[in-house]
Parts: C-alpha cells; structure tokens; sequence
C-alpha cells in the first residue's frame, strides 16, 4: 500500500465526498478517485459505498481508515525525528515572556540564541502570564517563563526561581523590620487586580485568616502600582524584583512580609500535548541557564522562611 492512497483514502472519508476530498488536497478529482480504486484493487475490497451526497465506508473501509490513520501517524512522526537530526536546528520559535523579566533577560537570550541556534529565528511575545499562558494553550507560543500560573494537564511547569513579597511604601513610612500580616490592614493598598497571579498570591494568605486589606485601588500591572507608590499616594504589595523597575529608588521603602512570608514562583512552561521539537528544546535550555540575577534585585533574600 502507498501512502498517498491511504491518505487520499482518509481525506475522502473525513470530507465524505471525493470533490470535497480535491478541493482539501489541491488536487484534481479523477486523480483521487484512480487511486483510491488502486488501493481497494489490491486489497480485493470494496472501501468505499457512493451514494447521491457522496461517499461512506463500507465495513472494510471503516477497518482500513483506522490502520491508515495509525500509519500516517507513524510516517508523520518519523519523518518529524529523521529532520530533528541534523546538525542545526532550523525554523522560528516563539518565546514569552512577562514583561518585567523581559526587560532584564531579553538582551542575554537573543544574544545565547544567536550564537547558539544560528539558523533558527527567535521571535518573543511579551505580556502578563495569564496572556502568556493563553498563548501556550493556543499554540501561539512555543515555550513560556510564567509567574505561578495556575496548574493544567495541558502545561508542563519547571521552577526556575522563587522571590519574596514584600510591602512597598511611599518615603514617608516608617517600617519594622518585618511587616505581619494582621498589620497589613492599616496601610491604603494599590494592588494588582484579580486574576493577577500577585493578586491571587495575597488572596490566598489574607482572606483564610479574615483580613481585610484596606484596598484603594486596582490595577492591571506591577509597573503602574510602582508608579503610584512612588508619587506618594498609596503602599503596595510587590515582589522584590519590582523595585528595580523603580526610576525613583529613593521614593520608596520596603520590608518583607510574615511570618508567613508570600513567595513569587517563576516557572518555565512548555505544552504538553505537542511535541517539542529539538529547537524548542534547546530554547528552553538556554532559558534554564540564564542568569536571573539580572531580572532579581542584587540583596539577597532572608533564608529559610516560607
């Protein structure tokens, strides 16, 4: 059996139609039909039963259309790996990226991917991780850094760095050491706004022990709650590494969270129900090995809370 006749075979059955079946492959109608009455010479069967709206399988047609898809299958997947075999890796890659890690890894990821993967092209989609994450699940990205995206069958999700929360105040605060989370209530919140996975992090720990934050306002990214702390008008709850999107550094203070303390998760995300080819592979290790010290603030955080 040729390969071609099983999949114009199939192609046929799904359109139920062989002019439906030409249009689909680009082909012309009588070439299908000559080759579909090969297949079912050799086999000695009848597959296929015309009708006045086109065509159904008959029993055999139904059994063959099931081993054919099998062998496609198959033959696709082969040919997939013997061309995951040469020496470059070819093609584009999409990869995402929030866009405050973006801002810190960007210039060291396209600098490795085009010493590295010099016949391959590096394409990075910026935004929130829940636009992210969505575009994984689309197939619009290939691999994806994400901050705590909520779990799913359809992702693979792979640490890569943990930051700690902390409270972010305009100049004039005077903080302690370190801030409970019962006298969170007193200070006026800009927060994230739900699903930002900040937001869901706060969430989390607050409303278990019924504390009501005093929030004054939502918004839609880290960057602009910064901005708002900054001119003085109200506290925030941001990761560590927002402070160095501060241009005004001296406008604010902070002090960690806890005990218990909120971590921020970055993670690296990869989709689950495709294959990954050798270039999305080799991107997601240059991912791993980049030195997230540049997305990180330089003090280190306390050790050995949670």
């Amino acid at each position: 059996m040729d390969l071609k006749q099983l999949e114009y075979f199939v192609v046929v059955v799904e359109k139920g139609s062989f002019s439906r079946a030409a249009a689909a492959l680009n082909l012309a109608q009588p070439s299908i039909s000559r080759q579909v009455a090969l297949l079912e010479q050799e086999l000695g069967q009848r597959l296929l039963e015309r009708t006045g709206r086109g065509v159904t399988p008959t029993q055999a047609g139904h059994a063959l259309q099931a081993h054919a898809r099998v062998m496609l299958n198959a033959a696709a997947q082969a040919l997939f790996e013997i061309k995951e075999m040469s020496d470059e890796p070819a093609g584009k890659v999409v990869v995402g990226l929030p866009n405050r890690v973006a801002s810190g890894l960007c210039v060291p990821l396209v600098r490795e991917f085009r010493e590295r993967l010099p016949n391959a092209m590096l394409s990075v989609v910026e935004g929130l991780s829940l636009s992210l994450r969505e575009g994984l699940l689309a197939g619009r990205i290939d691999v994806g850094v994400l901050f705590d995206p909520p779990p799913t069958p359809l992702l693979s999700y792979e640490p890569l760095m943990r930051e700690r929360l902390l409270l972010v105040t305009p100049e004039g605060y005077r903080l302690p050491e370190r801030v409970s989370l019962t006298s969170l209530a007193d200070f006026p919140l800009i927060l994230p706004a739900v699903p930002n996975p900040i937001r869901s992090l706060v969430d989390a720990v607050m409303l278990p022990r019924k504390i009501n934050l005093n929030i004054v306002a939502e918004v839609g990214a880290v960057h602009t709650a910064l901005t708002v702390v900054e001119e003085g008008m109200a506290c925030s709850i941001l990761p560590e590494s927002a402070l160095n999107l501060s241009a005004r550094r001296a406008k604010v203070r902070a002090a960690p969270i806890g005990p218990p303390a909120m971590w921020n998760s970055l993670v690296l995300a990869m989709p689950t129900a495709r294959p990954a080819s050798r270039l999305i592979q080799e991107t997601a290790r240059l991912l791993r090995a980049l030195d997230f010290r540049a997305y990180r603030p330089a003090a280190p955080m306390p050790a050995g809370e949670e």
